[in-house]
Parts: C-alpha cells; structure tokens; sequence
C-alpha cells in the first residue's frame, strides 16, 4: 500500500485548496479538499478520455445505435490496455487484487460489480484478473452479467444467493450504494457482503454501508496521517495543514468562520461563468447551509 498516497497526490486525485480558496462541492457547501479517485487510472487527462468514451457509449446504447452488451467487452480492452501501458494505474489495481486475495478471499465470493459509471475502471479490469464474473450495474436498476473473460454478456434476472463483492472509486457517505448499488444485488437475489474502495472519505459512509450488511474495505482513508504525509511531501504547506485539520475537526463551523472572514468569496463566486459552481453557490444560500442568511 506504499505507493497508493504517492499516486492519489501525483495524479491529483487529491486536491487542496490554495489560500482563502475552498472548493464547491455538489451539495453547495464548501471545503479545503476535493477527491477525483479516478484520476489514479493514470492521470487526469487519461481518465476524462475514459470517461468520455463510457459516456458516448451510454448515449449510443439509448440511441439505439450500439448494443448494451457490447459495452463491458469494450471497457475492458481500453482498460486492460491501460493496465498493460501505465506504471501508475498497473500499481493500483495489483494493490487491490492483492488486497481481495489477503484480506477478503477469493472464496468469499462469486460476483464482482461496479456501478455506472466510475466504479468501472476498476471492477472489470479486476474481475478479469481474478478470474470472477463481472455484473455491470446501471443507474436504471439493470445489470448484465460477464462470464471472467468477458467473452459472453447477458442480462441477468437471478444470482441465486450468490455474494457479490462491490468494487468502487470512493466512498463518502455511500449514498449510491444505499439507494442503488445494494437494492440492485437484493433484487436479483445476490448478496452483497464486501466493497473495496480507493478512498475512504471518512464521512460515515462506512457506518452506513454497515447498517445494510455491507463491510467496507479501502486502500486509503481520508484522516490527519494523510494530511501530514502530504506535508512531508510537499504538496501543501503547514498553513495548509493547520486549516485543512482545523475543518477535519469542525467541518461546518470552520467553514462558516471562513465565510464570515472573507464576505468576499461569495461575491466573487457568484460573478462565476461556470454553472455549476453558480449552482452550488446557489444551493449555499437558497438553502442557508451555514446558517448567516446570506442575501444576493
């Protein structure tokens, strides 16, 4: 697991703000740290070019146009040919198929899966590796089942009490897996008993995978020993540190208190030509996140 920090920061896979500059998240509140897990598929360029292919794969299977069967056979090619070409991405998944040998067991389980879209760069490459099905999950509730080769592809109506592992990018507060990854597995009678992730953003979604019957398993978590190794590398300074463990402690208070400081930065946000950050700006103060009844 040495490696798996060094890269998540090389690849920018983790990012920290500069100065007075905290990132936007979805849900319109704001904070010194933002995780593209992905990213470790090599670099940010290489994933997006994934990611966008996966894409236009997806309008082209609702198009008509391609067959959805098809589309597993093809992740795989783009990526085992990653896997074969990139020292980065190849370190990774040999860190996780060596952690689902030792710490999980090849015997625990008959199915891996992975979850449209992101949780695919990961799961069909290891499903390969070790030699297991791949179930493709989709945002619309369907699946379709791969033989370890990927050789055959049909849609899948019953596992028959099969346990299921669940490979994913990240975890934050596992919203995905609770209102779609795990009733899927449920409604085609599987079982799923273990999730391996990249990271682990420490933000109960451990707790809440626990509280469905789902143990979490991860290579990173998100916690000060990350922060400090960070610092010991030189990706952010100690004024960074002492503001990112200040949030880690207090989340909301510490934002709060930084908006309080700097009025400045939802002025300066909402002058934004990006839309979802005007989004999520918006979010902020329609829905009062922190509490100071902000008016624009």
């Amino acid at each position: 697991m040495s490696n798996i920090i060094n890269y998540l920061f090389e690849t920018n896979a983790i990012k920290f703000c500069k100065e007075n500059e905290p990132f936007w998240y979805t849900s319109g509140k704001i904070g010194p740290y933002f995780f593209n897990a992905q990213f470790v598929y090599g670099s940010e360029e290489e994933s997006k070019e994934l990611l966008d292919y996966i894409t236009e794969e997806l309008a082209s299977i609702n198009n008509g146009v391609s067959n959805k069967k098809d589309l597993p056979k093809k992740v795989l090619d783009k990526v085992l040919a990653q896997y074969n070409s990139n020292k980065i991405y190849y370190d990774v998944i040999n860190q996780m198929k060596e952690y689902i040998e030792n710490n999980i067991g090849l015997d625990n389980f008959e199915y891996i899966s992975g979850g449209e879209r992101r949780d695919w760069y990961f799961s069909i490459i290891l499903a390969y590796l070790v030699k297991k099905p791949h179930l493709t999950v989709f945002k619309d509730m369907s699946a379709l089942s791969s033989d370890s080769e990927f050789i055959t592809t049909d849609e899948i109506s019953n596992l028959n009490g099969a346990k299921v592992l669940h490979i994913a990018d990240l975890i934050t507060t596992a919203s995905s897996y609770i209102k779609m990854w795990v009733p899927i597995i449920n409604n085609l009678n599987g079982i799923m008993e273990h999730t391996l992730v990249i990271i682990d953003r420490n933000q109960g979604g451990k707790e809440n995978l626990a509280e469905v019957g789902v143990k979490s398993h991860t290579l990173a978590t998100v916690d000060k020993n990350l922060f400090n190794h960070a610092l010991e590398l030189g990706f952010i300074t100690q004024n960074q540190l002492d503001f990112i463990n200040k949030y880690f402690d207090n989340p909301d208070g510490t934002m709060k208190e930084f908006l309080i400081e700097h009025p400045e930065f939802v002025e300066n946000s909402l002058k934004s030509t990006n839309e979802r950050t005007l989004k999520r700006v918006h979010t902020m103060i329609d829905e009062d996140l922190y509490g100071l009844g902000l008016k624009y």
